[in-house]
């Protein structure tokens, strides 16, 4: 699959958990492209935020969306992240 990063990377999301997350796991969670796997989305991510990737998990939601929760590698903060995003 040849995709541009912002076909794999669709949309930030915005929740409470999410939001804990950020703050106790260094972790920022998308809706992403069904068809991308882990490490294109690793590499979506680096590309699109200028950041390391230390771990990515994704899930199908009920709602047939993939999501992804990406874990920032150390010295990097999701806070900032979501800072640059617009999510604060």
């Amino acid at each position: 699959m040849d995709l541009d990063p912002h076909q794999i990377v669709l949309k930030p999301l915005t929740t409470e958990k999410v939001f804990t997350q950020m703050e106790e796991e260094n972790t920022l969670a998308f809706i992403v492209s069904p068809k991308a796997n882990k490490s294109q989305i690793k590499w979506a991510i680096e590309k699109l935020f200028e950041v390391k990737v230390e771990k990515v998990r994704t899930l199908i939601t009920t709602k047939n969306e993939k999501k992804a929760y990406v874990k920032l590698a150390e010295g990097y903060l999701a806070s900032d992240l979501a800072t640059d995003l617009g999510l604060f």
